[in-house]
Parts: structure tokens; sequence; C-alpha cells
């Protein structure tokens, strides 16, 4: 990783994602957030600014108290393991940041406690009691009038009824601060319509007081003077901003930074998702504004990846996560999809069928055969040696022209963010190279010795034109950028280099044409995902469906059937699992936590029959994907060629243990 200090006269660029709640592993559209983010790092560090790129995870929450509970393990042990391999999936797909924070880390933990204190003392902060309906999975709490059919506005799962004691932060008292601070800086709140948003739908209606501690579990950051009370996960998670860059507070709530914050703060931009840029530009910049912290630059929210049509959510199954994928496509193919089909403002979309598309039509045939091709005829033409441009005709100022407006138009649509267009921007100057070989045929410049300047000329503009367009894809591809500079051997590479064509030596020797993309065969490639999805679709079947052997089967002790923790539970939600026949997902309530399990029972069951009903699961089973679906647990079921699962009396209390 490259910070171009030696090139950091323009400053430092301090970009952060938000944090990943480490509940589970991240799926595609998850990851999108930070190779969105590692591109602009990786573009301004092209710039010439001293980048500082963070990312992290948040720890703290119910979900993952219950979660560590129901494995068996400490929350601590818990969310070491999710960091690990949340943190996997960020290298996997080439992430360049700088820092990987933690909500567990000491420092953070202890500057929490005193941004908590502080606030209190200073009135900001207040203790009450709070009632109301509760989403577990995204620790929030909603109004009667926002709850959905008894679901969450947000995530669309159930919520639960809450009344505890709780300490509430004053939003009120700096609504009309936040609004005009928006209203006078249209720029920090982006795309407009999430800014649009934020005005209209929470600000302008008033804003409620936040809940700021929970006193219902303990997994959280302890509240130093109320021991029953832990910090709530939004003002927790929210402050690994600042905490995370040195933002520090001495015991008597002083401002008391380290040398870094004082280098780096304000961050530049957040970039988040859509989802949370409530969270973000009113109650992070609320809590800023109540410490008379400088706020940060600008709130990027960027928006989803749908699975086709459909949300992408592990609670309905229709998930693809980025190292399957790459183990497929590769870890630029997966970066390149990801930033070129990702709207500016609006919804994307991934599927097996668009990516295979999109791989084929840009990377093998459009990049890949442009340099695999133009590296090919220099080698046949001129034994690899780049000839000096010397018989320039009127058609060579196009591709010039192409050059230098696809160089600008990056330059435009990074600085807004707008990474699909630019995306589309480089595709076109390869694009328009490839339209070059066709109106200059050099097959034909070839066949005569006087034509042969000609023909270096013309490849020599494909070659350059190549380098300044590895240039412009470098944040996007490094891993190909860095290739195809190889392959040309230049070691002229720096962004302002592409300002100026004719930056490639001539006399140089290129090295050999290696191709960068191989043609993926879609049917083929269907097939095995299909195959795969088949026989975890048997597997599934095979575990619903218990074969009792009467003679010759294992004998266990006592000791081991009590290792087999059989708990009661009830069907809350039941939906088939997407292009499996045989799978139902089932999300089930063992009473002191909801639970996802997936089961191989749809040739037996429709999913309204078994809502509401009661049954046994295997509750400590290692959780296991079927599908791509993670299933937590297994149904107790009977029978052979029909599969009978075993019903309880309705009025069976939930969570019992079977014996």
């Amino acid at each position: 990783m490259c910070n171009c200090s030696e090139h950091n006269s323009k400053g430092k660029y301090y970009l952060t994602t938000a944090i990943a709640y480490a509940s589970g592993k991240p799926h595609i559209g998850n990851t999108y957030e930070v190779i969105m983010s590692d591109c602009i790092a990786r573009r301004k560090r092209q710039e010439g600014y001293d980048v500082f790129f963070m990312t992290g995870t948040d720890e703290h929450g119910q979900k993952i108290e219950d979660k560590a509970k129901a494995k068996g393990v400490t929350p601590k042990e818990f969310v070491d393991g999710v960091a690990a391999e949340i943190k996997a999936v960020w290298d996997t797909v080439g992430a360049s940041y700088d820092k990987f924070m933690r909500t567990t880390d000491d420092y953070h933990v202890e500057t929490v406690q005193k941004v908590f204190k502080k606030l209190y003392d200073q009135g900001d902060i207040y203790k009450g009691s709070y009632e109301g309906w509760y989403c577990v999975p995204d620790e929030s709490f909603f109004t009667e009038s926002q709850v959905v059919d008894g679901k969450c506005p947000e995530c669309g799962r159930p919520v639960v009824r809450a009344n505890e004691e709780a300490y509430f932060f004053r939003m009120s008292k700096y609504q009309d601060r936040l609004l005009k601070y928006i209203e006078e800086h249209p720029d920090y709140i982006e795309p407009e319509l999430r800014r649009k948003e934020m005005i209209n739908n929470f600000i302008k209606p008033g804003l409620q007081d936040l809940c700021v501690s929970r006193s219902t579990f303990k997994w959280g950051i302890p509240v130093t003077f109320d021991e029953k009370h832990v910090v709530y996960v939004w003002l927790d998670a929210l402050f690994n901003y600042a905490t995370g860059v040195g933002l520090r507070f001495d015991d008597d709530g002083n401002l008391a930074p380290t040398e870094q914050y004082g280098k780096l703060w304000p961050a530049d931009v957040h970039i988040i998702g859509k989802d949370i840029m409530r969270f973000h530009s009113i109650y992070w910049t609320i809590f800023l504004m109540a410490l008379d912290l400088p706020l940060p630059k600008k709130i990027f929210g960027h928006p989803w990846f749908n699975f086709g049509a459909d949300k992408m959510s592990k609670s309905r199954g229709n998930v693809i996560y980025a190292d399957d994928l790459v183990k497929r496509f590769g870890i630029d193919g997966v970066r390149h999809y990801c930033l070129a089909e990702m709207p500016y403002s609006s919804d994307g979309s991934v599927t097996y069928e668009n990516m295979i598309t999109r791989y084929n039509a840009d990377l093998a045939n459009n990049l890949g055969n442009l340099v695999n091709r133009t590296v090919a005829m220099t080698h046949k033409y001129f034994g690899g040696i780049v000839q000096a441009p010397t018989t320039p005709e009127p058609l060579d100022d196009e591709l010039k022209a192409a050059c230098a407006e696809a160089v600008s138009t990056v330059a435009k649509c990074m600085d807004g963010f707008r990474l699909a267009d630019a995306s589309d921007a480089i595709f076109a100057l390869f694009r328009r190279a490839n339209k070059y070989i066709d109106e200059t045929t050099p097959w034909v410049l070839a066949k005569s010795e006087e034509t042969l300047p000609r023909l270096g000329t013309v490849l020599y503009n494909l070659l350059e034109t190549i380098r300044i367009g590895a240039i412009l894809a470098e944040p996007f591809m490094p891993t190909t950028s860095t290739a195809i500079l190889d392959e040309l051997n230049t070691d002229v590479r720096s962004l302002d280099s592409a300002s100026e064509f004719g930056g490639l030596k001539s006399g140089a020797k290129v090295g050999e044409a290696k191709p960068l993309f191989a043609r993926i065969d879609e049917a083929r490639l269907l097939a095995e995902i299909n195959a795969e999805r088949e026989a975890a679709e048997k597997a599934a079947e095979a575990a619903s469906n218990p074969v009792e052997k009467p003679e010759g089967c294992a004998v266990i002790g006592i000791d081991d059937f009590m290792k087999v923790e059989l708990r009661t539970a009830q069907v809350i939600a039941c939906e088939p699992v997407p292009k499996a026949k045989k799978l139902l997902k089932l999300q089930i309530d063992l009473g002191y936590e909801k639970r996802q399990v997936v089961s191989g029972i749809a040739k037996f069951y429709k999913p309204e029959q078994l809502i509401g009903k009661k049954l046994i699961v295997v509750a400590n089973l290692a959780p296991a994907k079927l599908c791509g679906v993670e299933s937590q647990g297994m149904l107790l079921a009977s029978g052979e060629t029909e599969v009978r699962v075993v019903f309880l009396d309705p009025e069976t209390p939930l969570g019992e243990r079977v014996r």
C-alpha cells in the first residue's frame, strides 16, 4: 500500500466507512462500502493526498450478547472471531485501509465513558424511562406509529415490547442548530435526496430525545456512574471515527487529543449506507455539536445492492458473499462489477448472470482483448520494441482527445463520488482504442515496408492509451492496473503523467502478452453453482430425515446424550429459500432469543402450516450454510419417506430444555 508521502503537498485526507456490526459475516452488499471507500482512498493517494483510511467493527449490543450465549462463548470471544472474519473479507477484496479499529479497544471504551459523563454533567444527558418497540438486530427503538404489523420499519423483522430505565440525550436542544447548519452547508449530506430526506422526514417534524443507555443486558460500555447501565450502541459506535484517530479526554472532561487527532480531524468524508444516514447526519452531528468538536466535512450515503430486484438480507436467505465471488471472478472482477454497477443514488443489482455478462463484456472482450492483441502485435511486428510515433495522422488526434476526455471525466466523477460514471469513462476509452485498431488495420499496415513507420505509430498510440487507461483504472482494479503497466514495462505511472499523451518511452521492450481475463462459460458456471445448491439441499434433506436403525446403530451414554441441547420453540415466520425447491427458512422464537433455521421439509409442509406451531429444535448445533443461507439449529422430525415434524402442545412454554 502506498501513501504517496513524496507527493503529499495537498495535505491530509481522512475517510471512513461505517464500522461493520460484528454479529456475522458481511455479504457483498455490506462489502460494497469498503470497496467504494478503498477506490476513493486510492484515487486520493494518486492525487497526492496523505490519505488515512479507517474501517473496523462495531462490537457491542444485545444481539451480540444473545449470539454469544447461543454459541456458549463470551461476547468478547464471539466478536474476536467475527471481527477477524470481517477483516479477512475486507482483505480479500483488496481494501488498503490504514487502520482497522474495534469498539472493544481499550482507548475507545475509556473515551466513550468520558464523553458520556461529560454530556451528562453539562445537562445534555438525563435519566428517564422508556417504553416502546425495540428491534434487537438494529439496536433501535420505535414508536407505535413507526412499527408496521409488529415488525421493524428498517429491517422488517419482529420487534419486542421494551420498558426500562434509561438515559436520554436532549436531541431537541440542538434541532434548530442542526437544521441551520445543514441548510447553510448543502454539500454536508450527499446525495441531495438524502439531505432532503433527513430534513423533511426527521428534523423538521421534530427530533425526539434519544435513548443512549440500556439496562436489560450487560454487553456494552459501562456507564461509570451507574453500574446498571451500558452505553447505547449508537453513541458508542459513532465515536469510533474520532477515537480511532486520537480523540481523548482527561479525567476532568477536558479535551486531550493525540497529535494524530490534530492532524486528521475532522474527517473529510464518512462513507455510509443510506439505511443509517439518520444516525450519522443527525445523531453524530449533534453529539459533536454538544462537545464543540469540528464536524466532518461530508457524509455520503450510498445506495444498496439488491439480489436481483429484492433487498439482499441474511434473514431472507438471498445473500452473496464477496469471498465466494472472488473465487469465481477474481478480486478485480468483483471490484469492477461493484463499482461499475452501483448507481450514484439508486440501488444496484447483483446476480451471477449479470456478473458473468459484465465480466465477459468489459474485462475479457474489451480490456483484456485490447491489451493482449496490442502487446502481441508489438512483439510480432517489432520484436516487442516500442516504436517512436513518427507518422501521425488526423485519426490519431481523435484517440488522443479520447484520452484527454477520459482523464477529465474521471477526475470530475471521482470528486463527486460518481464512481460508476468514472468506471464507464475508463472503459469507454478502452472501447475507443479497440475501435482505433479496426480503423487503422495494423495487419494491413504490416504487409508493406513503406507503412511500417505508420504501424509503429499506431501501436505506440495504442500502448500509450493503454498506459493512461491503466493509471485511471488503478483505484478500481489495482492488481490489473499493475499487471498492465508491468507488461508495458514502464515506470511512468503517476496520475499527472496520464494528462499528457506521450509518456511511454520509445525504444523500451514490452513484456510478453499474457491473458488478463479469460472468458467465462456462463452455462458451465451456472451449472456448477446450481450443482452446489443441489448438494446443499440434499445435505439438508438428509439432516432433516433421521433414519432409525434398530440393529447396529451406535450406542451412546447418558453423558453424550446430555450434550445435545433440545429446546422448545415457536415458528414466527416461514418462507421458501429462493431457488431451493426442498428448503424452508424458519424464524423461530426460543423465548430468550430468536433464530433462523433452514430445513429440507418443503415437500411436506407449506410455510403457512408451520407459522405459530411449537416444536423442538437442537439448539447447540453448530451453524451451517444451506444454499448460502445460515441455519442455526435443526428441527426434530420423524419418518423416512414422509417427514413429520414433532409439534408440541400450544401451551408449552418457550425455551424449555427437553430431556
